[in-house]
């Protein structure tokens, strides 16, 4: 079993920063996919960013490209959304899920490519 936590949400102006952070348990990094997605009211859950367990290749989605960095700290078994030039549009709450080793790359951009999630941490850009 897999457990991941959400931490690091909060309210900020535009053109703020902000730093998330999803601590996993229960297996280490190298065998996750660790992705972020999003929830706004009234919307769909979004994919925003992940990187594969082989920490080889990262994805973003178009809206946060050049904005977001995904990282990772394995010795921490912790993954970093480091949210830079935030706009009203990002808000949302944010969610950390983790993925159990699939074939091909396309699981890490999709909701189903995710077996844990986070509760979610609220992200708030003020304008």
């Amino acid at each position: 079993q897999v457990q991941v936590v959400e931490s690091g949400g909060g309210l900020v102006q535009s053109g703020g920063s902000l730093r998330l952070s999803c601590a996993a348990s229960g297996r280490t990094l190298s065998s996750l996919t660790m992705g972020w997605f999003r929830q706004a009211p009234g919307k769909e859950r979004e994919f925003v960013a992940s990187v594969i367990w082989s920490g080889d290749n990262t994805y973003y989605a178009d809206s946060v490209k050049g904005r977001f960095t995904i990282s990772r700290e394995n010795a921490k078994n912790t993954v970093y959304l480091q949210m830079n030039s935030l706009k009203p549009e990002d808000t949302a709450v944010y969610y950390c899920g983790a993925g159990l080793k699939r074939v091909g790359t396309h699981w890490a951009r999709v909701r189903n490519g995710y077996d844990y999630w986070g509760q979610g941490t609220q992200v708030t850009v003020s304008s």
